[in-house]
This record gives structure tokens, C-alpha cells and sequence, in this order.
């Protein structure tokens, strides 16, 4: 979703009760990409994440990052700008920063911003929530990994019991991480979640004639897909598991740098009325319905408007897919508790771990 982000943050705090225009990917996109992607991992993966009940608990808890949404105006202003990320044509945030060149943390990200005149509210931070999510779930599985261990191998009965439960605790959190996580990678396969060209082309030159009329991002990522795209659909176009032999932060930077380059693609499906109102379904709170085409779209327009939402969706869940797969693998290079120790130690039975190992306080 993007919201009271897009505009100075004084604004923003103006605006954070009124109706909210847009939900990314909507609530039955947001489902698909979290759902298909977790329902395409290997068995290389903790198999309780591959039941039915889970997929069914992640595919949900991939849209509740909209739907905390109204909770209060420092969570809402502090976490709305995670949703987005303003490219300019050039393939810069803001004019300032290409997506290639983003500081390690947001810190350093808003103090470059800051040196422009521009602030990370405006600009939209959807890649450091990426991270940050990614991180924190390899983490989790790092102290599943060891629970796993040590729920058979702790020196006391007391020891052991207390981290088969500790261990079941540590699932509970893999499926609230991982599915509230999830929200923001889908975001990233939407294209008008990293443009600045966010609903509409807006002001300035428009030598293609792209529509300008404020409503295209909820009409398309909203009320088309939940008429037009089906799970199967998402599925059926899921790629196999790709390695990027690289760290998270460039991973990330090449995704976004993928859904960026989809933006004029987009627009020209747009063009073509390629993304209807469906019929019978009212507009959103606040959207325009856009200007009729100059002559109805085609069966083949239609159906091309239909395989780019399917696409997008199926790029977010793929992507997602591959992230929570290189957690899995970082997971086991990691270390645990305090002082640290190392999960490899753990699994490779050169360490027996104690209760104390996870808190000795």
C-alpha cells in the first residue's frame, strides 16, 4: 500500500486516518504471492513450514502489514514508507541514489537522501524492511536448527524439555516473521510500488500519452487481479529456485532493479485499457474511474493485461521463494545465544548446548 507517505511528512500525519486508496497486490494478491511462494519450497526446508495449516497461516498473515494499517500515527507514519520505493525514470530514488549504489542502513540511506533535500518517509524504505525481514528470519531458523539439536541431545531431562518447547515457540515466530515479511517482498514485484510514477504518470512530459488519471493502482493491483487471477494461474508460472550467488542486499537491489524496468510495460497495457473496472464492482473510496479507451480493448489486450498481473504476482512469489530458501542456507552459518556459538558447532555435535546457553543471566 502507499498512502500518507507520498507527501511531506507533516502531511502524511494529516492524512493517516482518512480512507486508504490502495493496497498492494490487495488482499487476495498478497495471499497468492505469500502462499504459492511457501508452498514451492524444497524439502530442503523445516517440513512444518510445507503443511497445509502453515500455508494457509503465511498466506494470510501476507497482508497484515495493510491491515495493522489505522493502528496509530507513529506506527503508521513510521512504517508506511516500508511499502514503496520512489525510482525516477533514470532508475534513481529521488534523483539521488540508484538502486545499485543503496547504503547498507537506513540510516545511512536517510542521511544521503537528507544531503538532497529528500528524507527516506518520501522516498519510501521497501528495501530495508526487505532486508531486515530476511535477516531476522534466517536468525530464527538459526535457533531452530539449534533447539533441534539439543532438544535430543541437552545433558539434563529438564534441559531438553525445555527446548522442545522452546523449539515450538521458535516455529510459532518463523510463521509470524515469515508471513509478515512476506507482505513486503510482494510489494516489490508490483510496479507501482517502485516508481514515483505510483497512479498515473502524473506531471511533466508525456510524450506516449500515458494515463493521468489518480486510480490506477488500486484499480490494478486491487479489483483486476481479485477478478482475474487465480492461484493456479500464480503457480503455474513460478520459476525454478535461482542462486544468486550474492548477498541479500544485492539480491534485493537487482529484484527491484527487475519490477522497475516493468513500469513502461505497464503503462502501456494501460494505454490499451488492458486493466478494466471489473463490471459490477463499485471503485474504491477515492479512485477515478479512468477515461474510455478510444475503441474497446481486445480479447488479446485483455488477455495480456491478465498474463502481466499473473506475471508480476508470480515474480513476487518466486522471489520469495528464492529469499526464504538462502535464509534456510545462511541459517546453519550463523551463530546462537550469548556468548555467541556457532550453529554449525551445534549440528556438528562439537557443542552440547545448555538452557543456559540461551539466557544465563
Amino acid at each position: 500500500m502507499r498512502v500518507g507517505s507520498r507527501v511531506p511528512a507533516l502531511a502524511a500525519l494529516s492524512v493517516a486516518f482518512t480512507p486508504l486508496p490502495a493496497f498492494a497486490w490487495g488482499a487476495h494478491g498478497h495471499e497468492m504471492v505469500s502462499g504459492e511462494a511457501v508452498r514451492a519450497l524444497p524439502a530442503e526446508t523445516p517440513a512444518f513450514l510445507r503443511q497445509p495449516k502453515t500455508i494457509a497461516r503465511i498466506s494470510v498473515l501476507g497482508r497484515e502489514m495493510d491491515r495493522s494499517r489505522g493502528a496509530g500515527l507513529t506506527h503508521d507514519v513510521e512504517r508506511d514508507a516500508g511499502h514503496f520505493l520512489n525510482v525516477d525514470d533514470s532508475g534513481k530514488v529521488g534523483g539521488a541514489i540508484t538502486i545499485a549504489d543503496l547504503p547498507e542502513t537506513r540510516a545511512a540511506y536517510d542521511a544521503k537522501l537528507n544531503e538532497a533535500g529528500l528524507d527516506q518517509y518520501r522516498q519510501g524504505y521497501l528495501p530495508y524492511a526487505m532486508i531486515d525481514g530476511w535477516q531476522q528470519l534466517a536468525k530464527d531458523f538459526a535457533y531452530w536448527r539449534a533447539a533441534g539439536v539439543a532438544m535430543r541431545t541437552a545433558k539434563s531431562a529438564a534441559d531438553r524439555r525445555w527446548f522442545r518447547e522452546d523449539r515450538k515457540l521458535r516455529e510459532m515466530l518463523i510463521i509470524r516473521d515469515l508471513g509478515v515479511w512476506s507482505h513486503f517482498v510482494g510489494d516489490a514485484s508490483q510496479p507501482l510500488h517502485v516508481t514515483g510514477r505510483y497512479d498515473g504518470w502524473g506531471a511533466g512530459p508525456n510524450a506516449m500519452n500515458y494515463q493521468t488519471v489518480r486510480g490506477l493502482h488500486a484499480r490494478f493491483e486491487g479489483a483486476f487481479v481479485k477478478a482475474n487471477i487465480a492461484p493456479a494461474e500464480v503457480a503455474a508460472r513460478i520459476g525454478p529456485y535461482r542462486d544468486c550467488a550474492c548477498t541479500i542486499r544485492v539480491r534485493v537491489g537487482d529484484y527491484l532493479s527487475a519490477t522497475h524496468s516493468e513500469v513502461m510495460a505497464l503503462y502501456e497495457l494501460e494505454k490499451k485499457a488492458a486493466f478494466p473496472q471489473p463490471a459490477g464492482v463499485p471503485l474504491a473510496p477515492g479512485v477515478q474511474a479512468p477515461p474510455p479507451p478510444p475503441e474497446p480493448p481486445s480479447t488479446e489486450t485483455l488477455a495480456a493485461g491478465r498474463a502481466f498481473a499473473a506475471a508480476r504476482l508470480a515474480g513476487g512469489a518466486s522471489e520469495l521463494r528464492d529469499m526464504i530458501v538462502m535464509a534456510w542456507r545462511e541459517s546453519a552459518t550463523m551463530s546462537v545465544g550469548y556468548p555467541a556459538i556457532s550453529v554449525a558447532g551445534i549440528e556438528g555435535g562439537k557443542v552440547i548446548l545448555k538452557r543456559a546457553d540461551f539466557g544465563n543471566d
